[in-house]
């Protein structure tokens, strides 16, 4: 159950916005989330089955009668009447894909011409459908119908309150990292080193969605986390690909091949390898056999994958 599970994550987490690398390395980038979001489930889905579920089954088999941890301790015990329902779940799940594709295909529709900037529908895409203001409904909403409204006996303030102190604590270190690669990406984008990179790569003849990927392979071995390493590879090759006038397809690939390279050669700096392998009872070296080969395995075919989309739409 593990194994293919890692593969499932490490797809999602790393190559599909909302997750908070993909979204940093293409809002910095300038390309549009919702090509994004379809380009990495063109990627992604395929690289799932095989170098997820399957290589995850294979490796598995290598360990056949290894314990079954306790992974999270004993579970909250809830009353069933609290217990969100299934479609409520999933509804949750993908609202916020909803309003982001809403606002992309008014985005498109606007400029090609078939509506004008003044139709209703596509000022109220501009309005819910961007990123933020798309997560920021689908978290109100997931808190209404998740946990608010199962508990109809209890007064909301306190419920909210409960909920958002219990949520907070384990995000913030992703908005602290999130934010620190960011201003660590803006930092190198404003001392030169991306026009450098740019200059240095077009003489080699590299193609940039190579490039863009050895770059996030590069900050991903070096400091070890993911949504740094997409989100600094991001920046630096935002100047080099700002003057190539690539259409937003091809936009997106680039930005699937570096979150690609952002998730590949997991090791002792990365607080995912510990995660996992605490999580599930593996020792040091059984990590290194498991989840960093199916991050590695995922990367580099996300990277194959998204280098055809890339060929297709150039």
């Amino acid at each position: 159950y593990v194994l293919p599970s890692i593969g499932a994550f490490l797809m999602m987490h790393a190559l599909t916005p909302p997750h908070p690398g993909p979204t940093a390395a293409a809002t910095v980038m300038g390309a549009d989330i919702g090509l994004v979001v379809i380009v990495s489930l063109l990627v992604g889905l395929p690289t799932w089955y095989l170098a997820g579920y399957r290589l995850g089954l294979l490796l598995a088999k290598r360990y056949p009668d290894w314990p079954v941890p306790s992974l999270l301790g004993e579970p909250e015990e809830r009353d069933e009447s609290e217990r969100p329902g299934f479609w409520a779940t999933v509804f949750c799940l993908l609202l916020p894909l909803v309003l982001i594709f809403f606002n992309t295909i008014f985005s498109t529709l606007e400029q090609s011409g078939a509506v004008s900037a003044e139709n209703f529908f596509y000022q109220l895409s501009r309005l819910i459908g961007t990123t933020s203001v798309a997560l920021l409904i689908s978290a109100i909403v997931a808190m209404w119908l998740l946990y608010i409204r199962p508990r109809k006996d209890r007064k909301v303030g306190n419920l909210l309150e409960d909920l958002v102190d219990n949520a907070l604590a384990p995000v913030c270190s992703i908005i602290l990292i999130t934010g620190a690669g960011g201003a660590f990406g803006h930092v190198l984008t404003v001392s030169g080193i991306g026009q450098t990179i740019a200059d240095g790569l077009d003489a080699a003849g590299m193609p940039v969605i190579l490039a863009g990927f050895l770059v996030a392979i590069a900050f991903r071995v070096a400091q070890g986390s993911a949504t740094v390493a997409a989100t600094t590879a991001g920046s630096i090759m935002a100047p080099a690909v700002a003057g190539m006038d690539l259409n937003p397809i091809a936009l997106a690939a680039i930005v699937v091949a570096i979150t690609a390279g952002s998730i590949t050669f997991s090791h002792v700096n990365d607080s995912g390898f510990w995660l996992i392998g605490r999580f599930c009872g593996f020792d040091t070296a059984t990590t290194f056999k498991t989840w960093t080969v199916i991050g590695t395995a995922v990367g580099f075919m996300a990277f194959g994958l998204s280098w055809v989309v890339f060929a297709i739409a150039s």
